[in-house]
């Protein structure tokens, strides 16, 4: 199968068609174990990264590095049944790391040292105050090493925060804030505070850190049903998303990322990509179907990891692969996203009502639902009936409604026919002068038989995982960039392509081979998407990773959207 093959430094130029070749069988002869120099932190506690390599043992590798057995399987999981892999990533306990109560105080650099600065991009979200406080240092000599006049910060800014901004004669004023934030050992051990630190590729002089591998170049396979001969809805969409990665790729290359993007069409049913290919990657965004997405986990290896980038159901695989990355919040993480909203919005004279249909077989978002309001503290009452009741429930309503105060309504379905009707009687009860608000999953707002009006009417709450904020200037800068190059207009798919291979491939970029284990710790708002990822447990075992951010929208008066908050 021939792969399209996209680089960031030769921009949008014309893709070049190629194969990749077949590895060759090598001879291994038994290899020593060699302790790894890229640590990690992970819970509190400070790992080595090891890669497995060909016939090394646990055995082996515990005597290299002076650990138990038992040891290794407490850090890792799963390796119990599952056994050494080649080319495994596994955590060693690091028995040799001080205590962070006790690591000694690093010495301040002279301003000589390494520039005296580290180099930090904004992102669109920060100000000259949130720096401050990430790294200790005060505004005043922030400001004054980079020459601002004034507070205003644009998005991807390179800032030169002072290593010792003592020297500075604007840092006096916060020099008490600056110091106790710069001794506070949690401080230090946020990978944000180093992130562009030069000099520190190596990992030499981080005892604790991140890894700091940096690459130049980053390879990306992506897998999408382009099927360009087909003029079908689905296609056009995956043209879209396709079109948003290469925007970002471009984008990157600009910033001196070089991305090679390795396009592969998946319309055919076949998967197409070697084994080869999968190793190399390092990160493989799609394919979209949840039955694609199993079939290409069955024989990736497990150092590969594979990011899924639109399908809902998908998030399944989060519980058999923990090299898997589901994007797409889930419905029920919306729905334990509604509980905590309730809580932050209900007083005490206010009643809270879930309303659900009537015999249906799923009931995995009410029971997370009613989990949720439970876990939280909150009293509910539960109301149901089925669609055919519908025009004759309106007393019952009225029976589980207050007058003395606000009506916080949760509707947990995902039927068009029954969540219409829900609204619709919702009005009826807000002409009677009920206070009402109204909460629902992202699914509401595709609905097409639903008046809008009665939406706003209901002080609509939504919980969804993509939402676009035109007024931000991020977007309007995209919009204005990809009707230059595409002559269009971009589509929710394209915002999507764009903000899934910008986040991941600047992690590939900053953490280099270590960045799977940084992704719970970077929490990023993209331009349609927020990304927070968690591991996803079963039982007491880490697996995948699945994305927990959401945006929340309310709909009020006169027909506004507000975007109330993101991740």
């Amino acid at each position: 199968m021939m792969i399209n093959r996209f680089s960031a430094a030769l921009a949008l130029g014309f893709l070049i068609l190629f194969n990749s070749p077949g590895s060759l069988a090598q001879d291994y002869t038994a290899p020593q174990v060699t302790v790894s120099r890229e640590k990690t932190r992970m819970g509190g506690k400070l790992y080595y990264s090891h890669i497995v390599l060909e016939k090394q043992t646990l055995y082996s590798i515990s005597k290299a590095y002076g650990v138990p057995v038992e040891a290794i399987y407490d850090a890792n999981p799963g390796l119990k049944e599952s056994g050494l892999k080649k080319n495994a990533v596994i955590l060693i306990p690091d028995t040799t790391a001080v205590p962070p109560a006790e690591a000694p105080k690093k010495k301040k650099k002279d301003k000589s040292d390494d520039g005296g600065y580290i180099t930090h991009t904004v992102r669109w979200y920060e100000d000259l105050d949130v720096i401050s406080e990430k790294y200790g240092v005060p505004v005043e000599a922030i400001m004054e090493a980079n020459g601002l006049k004034g507070r205003k910060l644009k998005n991807r800014q390179k800032l030169r925060i002072p290593s010792d901004p003592q020297l500075f004669s604007g840092a006096e004023q916060g020099k008490d804030q600056a110091q106790s934030v710069a001794t506070d050992p949690a401080a230090t051990d946020m990978p944000a505070s180093v992130e562009d630190a030069p000099g520190q590729a190596s990992g030499e002089g981080n005892t604790g850190m991140i890894p700091l591998l940096r690459k130049n170049s980053v390879e990306i396979s992506l897998m999408l049903p382009l099927n360009a001969r087909d003029s079908t809805a689905g296609s056009r969409s995956n043209m879209d998303f396709y079109c948003g990665s290469l925007l970002a790729a471009r984008q990157l290359g600009k910033e001196g990322v070089n991305i090679d993007l390795n396009v592969y069409d998946v319309s055919d049913g076949q998967l197409h990509i070697t084994e080869e290919r999968l190793r190399k990657s390092d990160v493989v965004i799609g394919p979209v179907s949840y039955g694609d997405l199993g079939r290409l986990m069955s024989i990736a290896p497990n150092t590969t990891y594979v990011v899924s980038p639109l399908d809902h159901r998908a998030e399944q695989l989060t519980k058999s692969y923990r090299n898997f990355i589901q994007v797409p919040a889930s419905y029920s993480t919306q729905y334990e996203d509604l509980a905590r909203w309730v809580k932050e919005e209900r007083t005490p004279h206010d009643s809270v009502l879930v309303i659900y249909e009537k015999g249906v077989r799923d009931k995995s978002n009410i029971i997370t639902l009613t989990r949720g309001l439970d876990d939280n503290g909150i009293s509910y009452r539960t109301f149901s009936y089925s669609i055919l009741e519908g025009r004759d429930i309106i007393n019952s309503l009225r029976d589980c409604m207050t007058m003395t105060g606000k009506n916080h309504l949760v509707i947990a379905s995902e039927s068009e026919a029954f969540v219409n009707d829900v609204v619709r009687n919702i009005n009826l009860m807000i002409h009677e002068k009920y206070d009402v608000s109204l909460y629902a999953s992202s699914k509401i707002r595709g609905f097409e038989t639903i008046e809008v009006e009665n939406l706003h009417n209901a002080n609509l709450h939504v919980s969804t995982s993509y939402y676009i904020d035109y007024d931000r200037k991020e977007v309007q800068d995209f919009i204005m960039e990809y009707r230059a190059l595409f002559n269009t207009e971009p589509t929710p798919f394209a915002f999507q392509g764009y903000d899934i291979t910008m986040y991941f491939a600047e992690m590939c970029s900053r953490y280099g081979n270590g960045w799977p284990s940084v992704i719970p710790l970077e929490e990023e708002e993209m331009l349609q998407s927020g990304f927070r990822f968690s591991r996803v447990f079963v039982g007491e075992s880490e697996i995948g990773f699945a994305n927990t951010a959401v945006r929340r929208l309310v709909y009020g008066p006169d027909y506004t959207v507000i975007l109330s908050k993101g991740l």
